[in-house]
Order: structure tokens, then C-alpha cells, then sequence
């Protein structure tokens, strides 16, 4: 009786470590494949980052074109052109950083759920096989999640400093235009309206 119970024990014991020692195994595998995918997620990153700049930068070209002399226009592109520059210098580290910590807890459970060990070895690899096919099939889904995660990290560092940049591009503008911006806008002085009552039945 005694000896049958230190061997299902032992037995046990074997059966639990073969697990631990294969998933620590495939854990050192999904972090190799992060390590490959890092310019990957930094290119990603930066994507994220430039979005608004791109749309500020469009937005402003436009205004330029309509509003600004043609003779303050180089001028107010240049003023222009290093506030997206200040931009990008702050908010790009935070979106990267997001980006790097959160690959990790987002990109890495999906990797080591859809793939086995061996296919995280030839992924490392880049061995030219089917399992490639099915890493490309996944990358949207990877994609997706963590843009996600990303977006919701890094917004409460980003929005103010977008904030910053869409205020001193529009000062810059309304400057440069003789205040066209600024000349419909209503003042903060002027006392609202009484809302008219309603006709009667």
C-alpha cells in the first residue's frame, strides 16, 4: 500500500514537471520571436504616433493654401512643420514604449497559444515552411490587439500633447491669416442669448 503510493506520487511528480519544463521551454521560443518581431512593432509604433501628425500636417496645408498670404506662408510652414516635429519627439517614445510593454502581455499569449514549440522555432528561425502561412494569417488578429491596448495605453500621454500641437498650429495660422480663424469664433465675454420661450397652442 505504502509503496504504491509513493509511486503514483512519483509518477505524478514526473507527469506535472514534463509540462512546466515544455512551456518554459516554448515561453524562451515566444520571447526569441518578440526579440525578431521588435523593428516589426517599433515600425508599428510609429505608424501609430505619425497618425495625427499626418492629419494635422493635411489640415494645416489646406488652411494655407485658403487663408495665409502667400508671402508668410514658407514662414508658417516652417513654424508649423517644428510643432509636428515636437510632436512626434514626445509622443513617439510613449506610443513606442506602449507598444514594446504591451507586445508582451498581448502578442505573446497569442503566440504561445496558436503555435507549437517547434513552429516558434521555425518562425525564429524563418525557415521556409507552412507554418509561415499560418503566422502571416494570424498577424491582423495580432495586429488588432494590440493597436487596441496601445490606443487606450498611451491616449492619456498623447491627447495632450496632439492637444498642445492643434492649439499652437491654429494660433499659428490665425496669426499668419490676419486672425480669418479666429474672426468667427464668438467671444467669451459675449453675454448667451435668452432662449426664445416657446410659441403657445
Amino acid at each position: 500500500m505504502k509503496f504504491n503510493k509513493m509511486a503514483i506520487t512519483a509518477l505524478t511528480s514526473t507527469l506535472l514537471a514534463l509540462p512546466l519544463s515544455a512551456l518554459a521551454d516554448k515561453k524562451e521560443w515566444v520571447q526569441k520571436l518578440l526579440t525578431a518581431q521588435q523593428p516589426s512593432l517599433e515600425n508599428t509604433a510609429r505608424n501609430l504616433a505619425e497618425q495625427p501628425a499626418r492629419q494635422l500636417v493635411a489640415a494645416s496645408q489646406s488652411v494655407l493654401a485658403q487663408a495665409v498670404p502667400a508671402d508668410k506662408r514658407e514662414a508658417t510652414a516652417q513654424q508649423i512643420d517644428a510643432e509636428i516635429k515636437k510632436y512626434l519627439e514626445a509622443a513617439g517614445p510613449a506610443v513606442r514604449a506602449s507598444t514594446l510593454k504591451l507586445s508582451q502581455s498581448v502578442i505573446g499569449p497569442l503566440f504561445e497559444e496558436k503555435f507549437t514549440e517547434e513552429e516558434l522555432k521555425q518562425l525564429v528561425g524563418m525557415l521556409e515552411s507552412p507554418v509561415l502561412k499560418k503566422y502571416q494569417g494570424l498577424l491582423p488578429e495580432v495586429s488588432n490587439s494590440l493597436l487596441e491596448k496601445v490606443i487606450a495605453d498611451a491616449r492619456p500621454q498623447v491627447d495632450p500633447k496632439l492637444q498642445v500641437a492643434q492649439t499652437n498650429i491654429r494660433a499659428i495660422l490665425d496669426k499668419a491669416s490676419g486672425g480669418k480663424l479666429s474672426a468667427g469664433a464668438p467671444s467669451a465675454d459675449a453675454p448667451a442669448k435668452a432662449a426664445k420661450p416657446a410659441a403657445k397652442k
